[in-house]
């Protein structure tokens, strides 16, 4: 059996294993976590830059992944405590930003200001339990090639935007946006597509 494996099949060993990386009550991995070992677990690209304000919770049993010659902005937030978090090559994460995986950010994609991509929910139907202590469920962000995802935005988990999606700003997308769409609103819907037979953004 693998390491991972033993802990993962161990309730106890995988308590202490996660108490070793993060402090009880708390999302921030352990300093010695953040300066020693994300570094034999993660990739930074060429080029790439993460802002000196920026709060990186980053664990080593999910990736992340910043590629060559992106950006992450200061006040901007990354967690992968329960999914992974990818973002290609080219792209900016702007000021502001809350990013909780699982997400997947594609090739040459512009985040602007105050955007939470959350693929982390948390269920609520027990009323006998305060929602804190109830189970999370994640699903799948992506935000294919391309896209800009203007200031304010909410992605909500599950959802996937199409390659050179436009969105809004102060839009909530709750379902896919298919590629090629402008989309607006809350929850978002869109406004235009982009005619590859006219070679121009129609409205829908």
């Amino acid at each position: 059996m693998s390491l991972a494996g033993l802990i993962k099949g161990n309730p106890a060993i995988k308590k202490l294993v996660h108490r070793l990386l993060i402090p009880k009550g708390e999302a921030r991995p352990r300093l010695w976590v953040k300066l020693i070992l994300n570094r034999f677990f993660h990739h930074r690209g060429k080029g790439s830059a993460i802002r000196r304000y920026t709060r990186v919770d980053v664990l080593p049993f999910n990736k992340f992944e910043l590629g060559d010659r992106s950006t992450i902005e200061d006040f901007s937030t990354i967690n992968n405590g329960v999914g992974d978090v990818i973002i290609g090559n080219n792209t900016l994460i702007g000021m502001g930003n809350v990013i909780i995986g699982p997400v997947n950010i594609g090739n040459d994609v512009i985040f602007a200001q105050n955007i939470v991509a959350s693929g982390l929910n948390h269920e609520y139907r027990d009323i006998s339990m305060p929602v804190h202590r109830q189970n999370v469920t994640v699903g799948q962000i992506t935000v294919e090639d391309e896209c800009w995802i203007a200031a304010n935005v909410v992605i909500t988990a599950g959802v996937t935007i199409g390659r050179h999606c436009v969105i809004a700003a102060g839009a909530v997308v709750t379902k896919d946006i298919p590629p090629y769409t402008v989309a607006a609103g809350n929850p978002a819907k869109p406004i235009k597509r982009y005619d590859h037979d006219l070679k121009d953004w129609v409205r829908v």
